[in-house]
């Protein structure tokens, strides 16, 4: 779409930002031309790239694939974010094997792009083309709760997938907006991961959320009181 033609789409229709596809196929400098001309108020690249695995299995160590999706964030000077396709794919693996370990990085931090650069993630655990009616990545059936228990407690800036939002998961994934909001967790929120073992991982945001995904034991020290749970995952919020 040329630059006009967005202009003219926001000012008219009410865009009030872009998501580029495929950006893994041009450079980022491009983009920063395009959103520099055109000033959306949010942009997204989707730079899709394989995770790094052994004999089949995925490492533990992601941190080359986060760098490729880092280094083109920084090739359009910030001013687009990306996809967080790293965390998407950690998620994805731990909650299928049970090894919830690997969603703390050997720093003890998140281990994709939220934890490197926050504030220009776009978290995710599903799209068009991972699920739905192509479903080439689909993320682990019934464990979708426990995804979005992790991102929309965690910062960067999560996505909700809309064939979620129109299933029997919308109540659920409401709830976890609603805290989110009244906690007022955004893109540079501050994570402290506190338990990630091989059946439970379990964190603070910003001193007020206590959470926890996997079938393990976590419960925080005296003072949150739970708000939320579900299958698998808990949420807890400090004290008014």
């Amino acid at each position: 779409m040329p630059f006009w033609l967005f202009v003219r789409c926001r000012e008219e229709i009410g865009y009030d930002g872009c998501r580029l596809d495929f950006v893994r196929g041009f450079w980022g400098g491009y983009v920063k031309d395009y959103l520099d001309a055109s000033e959306p108020y949010f942009a997204v690249g989707e730079y899709w790239d394989s995770l790094s695995y052994t004999y089949g299995e995925m490492d533990h160590n992601q941190d080359a694939h986060r760098q490729r999706i880092v280094d083109w964030i920084n090739a359009t000077n910030g001013t687009a974010g990306a996809f967080d396709v790293t965390t998407k794919g950690i998620l994805h693996s731990a909650l299928e094997r049970r090894e919830y370990w690997r969603l703390s990085d050997q720093k003890g931090k998140p281990p994709g792009v939220v934890g490197w650069w926050p504030s220009c993630a776009v978290t995710f655990i599903e799209n068009h083309d991972t699920g739905s009616t192509q479903g080439h990545w689909r993320f682990p059936g019934g464990k979708e709760m426990q995804g979005y228990a992790y991102i929309l407690t965690h910062p960067g800036t999560p996505a909700v997938f809309y064939d979620h939002i129109v299933s029997h998961h919308r109540s659920e994934i409401g709830a976890l907006i609603s805290l989110r909001n009244r906690n007022k967790i955004h893109c540079r929120s501050i994570v402290e991961i506190v338990k990630a073992e091989r059946d439970v991982y379990a964190a603070t945001i910003d001193d007020r959320v206590a959470m926890k995904i996997g079938p393990g034991y976590y419960e925080p020290p005296s003072g949150p009181q739970i708000s939320l749970e579900g299958y698998d995952y808990k949420v807890w919020e400090a004290s008014s």
